[in-house]
This record gives structure tokens, C-alpha cells and sequence, in this order.
């Protein structure tokens, strides 16, 4: 249940966002179910938890600005919303929850220079795996040695995923995507991910799907050839980094880029954060519930839902409901 009681009057508070939900064909049922929300039957292959975006936008689920959408938010609250270090007029990140229960796409997203060259829209991502199946795995980036002409004979023959690097992942475990770099996230995975506010996603190779009319999806393979980093065999796992340890919390960067960041907080007394307003902060708590205080009240919440701090609200504490929470932080930083 949500709650918020303000102790004095302000338009700003930390926001509990009502999601957008995506029902695509490889899509499977445990958002809802794991995260106790009240959705009807179906498939619920994304649930876009932070999305300013019109064929996906969220929407305040509690207080006073209950119903207006992030959009709504940003046009009204512009820097104390989103942080005085960020330039962009729109809400800089897309989060979501993804459900794959079958594999996603063969697929590459645009990086700032292809944008420059006039394509598409830019997409760095990671993935934060939440669940995993046993010999889980994702394919991210290309063997060594992998050109064009290799790439394009493994598609024709239908073996393009012999190309890819193969990369285990389980529970924990953050995968990092900048543009340019062909992945595809594997059955079974039940990630958060954290991207630029981008749709653009070029098709590859779809596994032969087709969709309930028999159709398969559509590809783009003229498109991904020109954003596609041919050289791309880097390390995609990062390596978690503690980064401060208070008296009950310990704090760990799990993904750093110059787009944003991912930290897991994990807490087991109140604890104080203090910044310098640059970003907004947002949170999601997989499973524990927890207390936000700050200047305009004390907001209670779930597991299993995403909070939007707005960056004016620069100084609060997060207390767990229980003996301990583990959440996550994603926030932007500020340009050097």
C-alpha cells in the first residue's frame, strides 16, 4: 500500500511511478506475480517502470500529483525534478523490468556516433540480473576475429549465434551494453535494466519466430551493419566496486557510464544521503519495503516498486521496513 504524509506543503515528493507494461511475443507472466501487482492475466514481457516516453509513459501512482505522467513532471519541475548537471529536456534514462521467457532478438541499438551520423536514437543499456536459470547465459558482443563478411555468412547459414560471445549470467550480475554492441538476452532472465531514454533497437536474427498471424517480425539488417562495433570483444560483466561503508549500509557501484549509474545499496540501519542536487535519484527494492524521509514527509515503499527522487529533495534518509533492505540506485553523473 502506498502512503505519503506531508509535513509541510510542496509540490515535490518522492514520486512512486505507475508503470507501462509491454506484451511482446517473447514475453512471459512474473513481473506481476513477482512483484505483487494487480494486472490482469497476460503477458507482460516489459514493465517500463521510469519511462517519459509517449508509447510508454509513467505516471505518478501516489500524493498530490497522483496521475500525471512523467512528462507532466518534467515540463513543470524542469531542473529540481531532474538535477541541475542535466542538460537534456526530456527525462534523460529509460528503466524497465524485463521477462524473457524465450530469447529476445538478435539486436544492436545506435551509440551517439551513428546518432551524429543521423540514426536512429543513442542506446547504452545495462542489465542487473534479478533471476536466473540454472547455466543461465546472454550473448553480448562479438568473438574475436568476427568481420563483416564472417558475420553475414553465419546469418545466411543460420548460425549467427556462433559469432557472439557467450556469457553466463546469474543472479547479481550486471551486464554492460554500450551502442554498437550486438547482444540478445536469453530465456529465462528476469532483469532491470537501465538505458538511455531510447527506442531504437535494430533486428538482426529472430530465431525464425513468427507471431500469431504466422508473421515473422520485422529485421533491420541494413541498419544494425552500420552501427555495429566490429571490434567489439570487450569484457561485458563489470565487477562490482564498494564504494563507502557507513554504519549500517554499505554502498557498491555496480555499473558506471557517462550516462548513468547503477548502485546497490544495502542497508540494515537509517541511512543519511546527502548530494550536490546534480540528479535526480530513483530506486527500486526488489523484494524489501522501505521508508523514505525527507524535508516534505516520510513515503512508504513496496517492494517490487520504482521511487523517483527529484533532485531538489537533496538530502533524505532510507530506513528498511524489516531488519534489512538491499536496493537499487540509478542516478546520472554529472559531466566532467
Amino acid at each position: 500500500m502506498v502512503s505519503i504524509h506531508l509535513m509541510k506543503t510542496s509540490e515535490l515528493y518522492p514520486f512512486i511511478l505507475e508503470p507501462a507494461y509491454k506484451d511482446y511475443i517473447w514475453g512471459g507472466s512474473r513481473i506481476p506475480l513477482r512483484f505483487n501487482r494487480n494486472q490482469p492475466e497476460g503477458v507482460y514481457a516489459e514493465s517500463w517502470e521510469l519511462s517519459d516516453r509517449p508509447e510508454g509513459m509513467s505516471v505518478v501512482a501516489n500524493g498530490l500529483l497522483k496521475g500525471q505522467s512523467l512528462a507532466d513532471l518534467v515540463t513543470r519541475f524542469g531542473k529540481e525534478l531532474l538535477g541541475h548537471g542535466i542538460k537534456s529536456a526530456s527525462f534523460p534514462l529509460l528503466v524497465k523490468l524485463i521477462d524473457a521467457k524465450d530469447r529476445l532478438s538478435i539486436q544492436v541499438h545506435p551509440d551517439d556516433a551513428s546518432v551524429g551520423r543521423g540514426i536512429g536514437e543513442a542506446k547504452t543499456e545495462a542489465w542487473h540480473i534479478l533471476e536466473a536459470p540454472k547455466g543461465g547465459q546472454v550473448f553480448a558482443g562479438l568473438k574475436p576475429g568476427i568481420d563483416e563478411a564472417t558475420f553475414l555468412s553465419a546469418l545466411k547459414a543460420g548460425r549467427l549465434e556462433e559469432t557472439l560471445q557467450s556469457v553466463p549470467a546469474a543472479a547479481g550480475d550486471t551486464i554492460f551494453i554500450p551502442g554498437g554492441r550486438i547482444h540478445a538476452i536469453c530465456e529465462g532472465m528476469l532483469i532491470l535494466e537501465v538505458q538511455q531514454n531510447s527506442n531504437t533497437t535494430y533486428r538482426v536474427y529472430d530465431w525464425g519466430r513468427v507471431d500469431k498471424a504466422g508473421k515473422p517480425r520485422e529485421l533491420h539488417l541494413e541498419q544494425a551493419l552500420k552501427v555495429i562495433h566490429w571490434s567489439d570483444s570487450a569484457q561485458v560483466k563489470t565487477t562490482p566496486r564498494p564504494i563507502s561503508e557507513k554504519p549500517g549500509a554499505l554502498v557498491t557501484e555496480l555499473v558506471v557510464s557517462p550516462y548513468f549509474r547503477l548502485e546497490r545499496l544495502d542497508i540494515t540501519a537509517p541511512f543519511f544521503v546527502q548530494h550536490d542536487g546534480a540528479s535526480f535519484h530513483a530506486l527500486f527494492s526488489e523484494k524489501d519495503s522501505i521508508k523514505i524521509m525527507c524535508d516534505t514527509g516520510t513515503e512508504s515503499i513496496p517492494g517490487g516498486r520504482t521511487c523517483l527522487i527529484p533532485a531538489k529533495l537533496n538530502r533524505y534518509t532510507l530506513k528498511p521496513a524489516g531488519k534489512r533492505a538491499t536496493v537499487l540506485r540509478i542516478s546520472v553523473p554529472e559531466k566532467t
